[in-house]
């Protein structure tokens, strides 16, 4: 997994308890399904239960689905495996409620509710089973004995689940996790992983909303094209889904138009879920139960190629090789729904992504939906460069990467290794190392097993795991020595841009949008006057000049672009505990043929934006150590343009040489 994802990942977490912290009685947390919400849940629950003994969670989750056993055996598996210990959950279940002894254990930390087992009709709730079990772990009894504070996690809060409403004066806070919340129930999100921000790190995929005209073969053909690459360059059999959204026509619609389209199809295995159960042509599958049926079908390597619902897709079904949706459709047809279109959004490398080749990268971060998609639904406003001006050859940048300390062959591992003072009286075990070189980051890890081909050198690597972080991090942080210039790379072919409120209207730019538009949308108001600054600065410098697309990039002066994130191989290595990557916001080539690349920041205080100032300020001079040392490398000239109300504070490197400029010097340097 990217870096950069696991820093979104524990960044939303830290965000989420400080609010916790504040005492706010009822919070919310919204993040795209396919980002990690369960893992993420879990990392808050053991911080929250690091900092206090006491803490007990409730979780209480869907029915269906077997959503709550799936909660539980992860929560459980991130206990058992060292990467959350502090959790010690339980699944309350039929056995624990009430068809046998009616007792529910105070003993552990993190209990897991499936929704209707607390229900009117249920003996959980009848003969106060539950309520004697949150009194006891409050002291609200007669013998006061417990005393625990008892959070509520809503999982799914956008399904109704008022049935523990009643017990409110038992929870010391609630915490809503969904990835739709339901505004209509005051669940405003205080804490959020956007779809681009989930997008930009890998998280998820990226949605091109395909021809609605198209027909499900047509459909069905552009999957075999995609297949074929999937199992070539991602080792996965992809997976088609096609949602039936009328329920009364599902019979009739498999039989006259499913059916008929994968008789075109004869190599593709399907299944068809169903109320009744399930139908297949996959003869291996057949001997299975059905209820085995959705385990078989998550892996990566699974025969089945298309599954055929009828309405909503579970939630919590997780199949992170579905690549396509795509929606039977008639005049009752609903919009898709975050939810559903969730279902193909993850990531199907997700933790070895950095592996992959570009073209495997992009592969897997693409998803196709044929579908009603909300009108509220920002989806992707794909563009392209400019077509026959040769963009990728006339702006060409030089992006750095550090170098990993195990390609340097100064350094010695083994010697380095030997000569540490082992002070050490006992050895620790082999699940305590495992577990303490998992908490480090990626390069750490990889260090270790690029070094460690047999078991003597990985205990000894383990072991000292302390001193080789110090001397890495020693060696990472030094960028004269670290620090290296890849090949020349240019812009993207293509990318893309979430629609916002910052919009700004730009002809003569690189980009053009495929349906033609002129509007870009930029990440946020600083970003966008810089925008237009550097607009301004392009069409001084062609003066009058007819601006048409035939004439558009005659005069080759100031071409400059928003860097993309989507495709784009211009970023910038630095180190901040862990390797990140920087994509930088804007790159502009002047008329001197200089490269000019900006990372537009602010310091303006925006209600929409939650900022920890420490992590704000660590992040940036990290930055701009990272760009300071690429100055020199790349012979490139970097900026950082600061917002502080309406004047720009702009630190520029140049060939490793800091100066501190304002708005009026930059444009006059360019002249």
């Amino acid at each position: 997994m990217l870096q950069e994802a696991k820093d979104l990942q524990k960044s939303a977490v830290s965000k989420l308890v400080q609010i916790l912290a504040t005492g706010k009685k009822e919070i919310t947390f919204k993040a795209p399904t396919g980002s990690g919400k369960t893992y993420m849940m879990t990392d808050f629950m053991n911080r929250v239960l690091a900092a206090n003994q006491n803490a007990v969670f409730i979780v209480s989750t869907l029915s269906k689905s077997n959503l709550a056993q799936q909660n539980y055996e992860s929560f459980q598996k991130l206990a058992e495996n060292g990467t959350f210990a502090n959790l010690n959950p339980f699944l309350i279940n039929s056995d624990s409620s009430g068809e046998g002894s009616l007792y529910i254990p105070t003993d552990y930390n993190v209990y897991v509710l499936p929704r209707d087992l607390y229900k009117d009709s249920s003996k959980l709730k009848k003969e106060g089973t539950f309520l004697n079990f949150l009194k006891s772990l409050t002291g609200d009894t007669f013998m006061k004995q417990a005393e625990k504070t008892v959070y509520l996690i809503k999982d799914e809060c956008h399904i109704a689940t008022s049935n523990l409403d009643e017990l409110k004066e038992y929870f010391h806070q609630i915490i809503n996790f969904s990835a739709t919340p339901k505004l209509s129930r005051k669940q405003e999100p205080d804490v959020e992983i956007s779809n681009t921000d989930a997008e930009n790190v890998k998280l998820i995929k990226s949605v091109e909303q395909c021809n609605e005209t198209d027909s499900l073969n047509t459909a069905l053909e552009k999957f075999e094209k995609i297949r074929k690459d999937y199992i070539n360059l991602l080792e996965v059999n992809p997976c088609f889904i096609i949602q039936i959204s009328n329920k009364d026509k599902a019979e009739e619609e498999l039989k006259n138009n499913i059916m008929p389209a994968l008789e075109n199809h004869q190599d593709l295995k399907w299944v068809y879920i169903n109320d009744k159960g399930g139908e297949t042509n996959d003869s291996g599958l057949k001997k299975l139960p059905v209820s085995k049926w959705k385990d078989y079908m998550k892996g990566k390597e699974s025969t089945i190629s298309v599954i055929i619902f009828k309405m909503v897709i579970s939630e919590g079904w997780d199949i992170p090789r579905a690549c396509m949706l795509y929606q039977i459709r008639d005049s009752k047809s609903k919009q898709l729904d975050e939810q559903v279109m969730g279902r193909v959004r993850r990531n199907p490398r997700l933790l070895d992504f950095e592996t992959l080749s570009q073209e495997a990268k992009h592969l897997a971060c693409t998803a196709w939906i044929w579908g009603i998609i909300p009108k509220d639904e920002h989806l992707p406003k794909q563009v392209n460069l400019f077509a026959d001006y040769e963009i990728e050859t006339k702006f060409r940048i030089k992006p750095v990467k550090l170098q990993n300390i195990s390609s340097v062959k100064k350094h010695d591992m083994e010697e380095f290794l030997n000569n540490l003072k082992d002070d050490s009286l006992t050895h620790p075990s082999i699940f305590d190392s495992y577990q303490r070189l998992l908490k480090q980051d990626n390069e750490i890890q990889n260090f270790c097993y690029d070094y460690a081909d047999d078991f003597r050198k990985w205990s000894l690597f383990t072991e000292n795991l302390g001193a080789i972080k110090s001397s890495y991090e020693k060696y990472i942080c030094d960028y004269e020595k670290s620090m290296v210039v890849c090949g020349d790379v240019g812009f993207p072919a293509e990318s893309c841009f979430i629609e916002n409120a910052n919009n700004l209207t730009l002809d003569d730019w690189i980009w053009c949008r495929k349906d033609r538009e002129t509007d870009f949308s930029f990440d946020s108001e600083a970003e966008k006057k810089w925008a237009e600054l550097l607009k301004d600065i392009r069409s001084n410098s062609i003066g009058t000049a007819a601006k048409n697309e035939n004439a558009l990039f005659e005069d080759s002066r100031f071409l400059w672009g928003k860097n993309f994130p989507l495709n784009s191989e211009i970023k910038y290595e630095y180190y901040l505990d862990g390797v990140h990557s920087s994509y930088p916001d804007f790159v502009m080539k002047d008329k001197n043929g200089h490269i000019h690349i900006f990372e537009v920041k602010s310091v303006n205080k925006s209600s929409s934006i939650n900022i920890d100032e420490e992590e704000y300020k660590n992040k940036v001079n990290a930055l701009k150590a990272c760009y300071k040392a690429a100055s020199k490398k790349t012979g490139h000239i970097f900026y950082f343009p600061i917002l502080d109300k309406s004047t720009w504070k702009i630190t520029k490197y140049e060939n490793g040489a800091e100066t501190v400029i304002d708005k009026s010097q930059f444009i006059a340097s360019l002249k």
